[in-house]
């Protein structure tokens, strides 16, 4: 699976694959979630411009996923992953994220993180399963800026279902 900056002329086709990967939350009653717009073209413009979107790649060279990230409180923070649900489980997911991990290691900071629904079985399990852990309320590490997201994302109608920080502690890259 090959990773890279996102092109200009693909934000259009990272749209749709947030649409289609958000379908699948309809099976778990979840229609809101599926039907949430994908971001504007001027926010994945903004990720692109700094840096900060990635895409996998198949074959062909067409993205399959993508990764936008920035940074919160020193971490670098998952703002969206999606894949294709034609692509996924294949580990696409998990390289954007160990993608990410080696970009921040790279950078100096200590930590991804990132907020995800607590019982969707594409979501914070999976998260778990790579190496992120959970952030209880009362957690150090669950910082203001996490705190921030947090309510942010309930004020967008996220918190009818359970939601959860979850943090990955980096080491430094050599």
């Amino acid at each position: 699976m090959r990773i890279r900056a996102a092109a200009a002329s693909e934000l259009p086709l990272l749209q749709d694959i947030e649409r289609e990967a958000g379908e699948p939350f309809r099976s778990l009653g979840m229609a809101a979630v599926a039907d949430d717009d994908p971001p504007s073209l001027e926010v994945l413009e903004a990720y692109r411009r700094a840096g900060r979107a990635w895409v996998a790649v198949d074959d062909a060279d067409r993205p399959v996923a993508y990764l936008l990230a920035g940074t919160v409180d020193g971490a670098a923070h998952v703002e969206q992953v999606s894949v294709r649900p034609g692509a996924a489980r294949r580990g696409v997911g998990r390289a954007l994220i160990e993608h990410l991990a080696r970009t921040a290691a790279r950078e100096g900071l200590t930590a991804l993180t990132l907020t995800t629904f607590a019982e969707v079985p594409w979501n914070a399990p999976y998260y778990a399963r790579l190496g992120f852990r959970p952030l209880a309320d009362s957690d150090p590490a669950l910082t203001e800026g996490l705190r921030a997201i947090r309510r942010a994302e309930a004020a967008h109608g996220l918190a009818a279902w359970p939601r959860v920080c979850m943090r990955r502690d980096l080491t430094a890259a050599p």
